[in-house]
């Protein structure tokens, strides 16, 4: 007995009075109100009551709700709609002036691309229409986004130029015979007016050179023309692709992965005071006071871990983002943005397991 028959005998044994249909329709309620907190969720790419700092304007969290109803084949059904500070939530299961749930295939798919399982969504499926669809066939509907898949990645560009592009890999498990965890390799671009988009992506069984080279390739072959700036880690081969398409791109390497290499390589007594007069480097006004702060950090560091510090003076890519305004340093000294992404598509990707 799955638990949705399980919840309409508790029910139904809890109230003489009440009716399977109204059984039914309350099951809806709270099934699809779930569904709009989970949908909010990712969109924020946080769970409810974690802490966030709201003091930064760019910082998006939950702002109150609204209700509506929607008619059900069981009856009205209340819905509470989460509200977000940013107003980049817009619920795909329920859009706005829409009374009815129609277009079956239709929700199927909007609830598919937010990272409802199929099992998930068969069982939604029968409570609010009373229609068994199989996981199998669920899956086959969504197959129907395929196309979608193909014109993304052949499309277009709208934009020539871009300020700076991110890169960076996560892994996912994917399935080709048999499920393995494969890279997925991401370029999100800045423009100058300050939008950012995901320009591209491609699936790789590890993450490697040849295959950021061909997705760079791709990016200037569909209209991507000029770019000023790409972030990313140490990869071997990824500065290459790089400057064999985006020859006048400047690279600057992520400090966060500088960091975190650094470390697996400090007795962790040394930990905590390598990394703040690591930082301090980062945190200077100017390239000048920065070089300044780097040698200090030699001097200081170098007798005990030479080959690391040494490692870490000829970086000179780690220094690239003095040469832009201050305004923008915060964002383009480390991969956050892209591991931010990366992080969500990780969490929607479990949800599908």
């Amino acid at each position: 007995m799955n638990q949705f028959n399980k919840d309409i005998i508790a029910a139904l044994s809890s109230d003489k009075d009440i009716t399977l249909n109204e059984v039914l329709r309350r099951q809806i309620e709270v099934a699809a109100n779930q569904f709009l907190q989970n949908e909010l969720t990712a969109v924020l790419g946080y769970e409810p009551h974690t802490r966030i700092d709201r003091s930064k304007d760019d910082v998006n969290y939950r702002n109150g709700t609204y209700t509506r109803t929607i008619d059900t084949e069981y009856g009205e059904i209340n819905l509470t709609i989460p509200r977000d500070r940013l107003n980049k939530f817009q619920n795909a299961l329920f859009p706005p002036y829409v009374r009815r749930t129609d277009g079956l295939e239709e929700m199927v798919i909007k609830m598919y691309s937010k990272g409802v399982t199929t099992r998930e969504i068969a069982d939604m499926v029968e409570r609010m229409y009373g229609h068994y669809y199989s996981p199998t066939t669920v899956s086959n509907i969504t197959k129907r986004t395929e196309h979608l898949v193909e014109e993304f990645h052949e499309r277009k560009f709208k934009y020539s130029q871009y300020v700076c592009v991110f890169l960076d890999a996560t892994y996912i498990p994917l399935r080709r015979g048999t499920v393995e965890r494969e890279a997925v390799n991401v370029a999100i671009g800045i423009r100058s007016d300050g939008g950012k988009e995901v320009l591209d992506y491609s699936i790789a069984p590890t993450e490697n050179g040849a295959a950021w080279f061909e997705l760079l390739q791709g990016l200037r072959a569909r209209g991507i023309k000029d770019i000023q700036l790409f972030i990313a880690d140490g990869l071997v081969g990824l500065q290459s692709a790089i400057e064999a398409n985006y020859p006048q791109a400047k690279f600057q390497r992520c400090w966060v992965h500088a960091e975190r290499n650094l470390l697996g390589y400090v007795r962790k007594n040394d930990r905590r005071e390598i990394i703040t007069d690591f930082k301090a480097i980062r945190q200077a006004e100017n390239l000048q006071a920065a070089k300044e702060r780097l040698a200090a950090f030699s001097a200081k560091w170098e007798s005990s871990y030479k080959r690391r510090i040494k490692n870490l003076v000829q970086m000179e890519e780690l220094f690239t983002f003095f040469s832009f305004p201050t305004a923008i340093r915060q964002t383009i000294y480390s991969t956050n943005l892209i591991e931010s992404f990366n992080k969500s598509l990780k969490k929607m990707v479990r949800r599908k397991e």
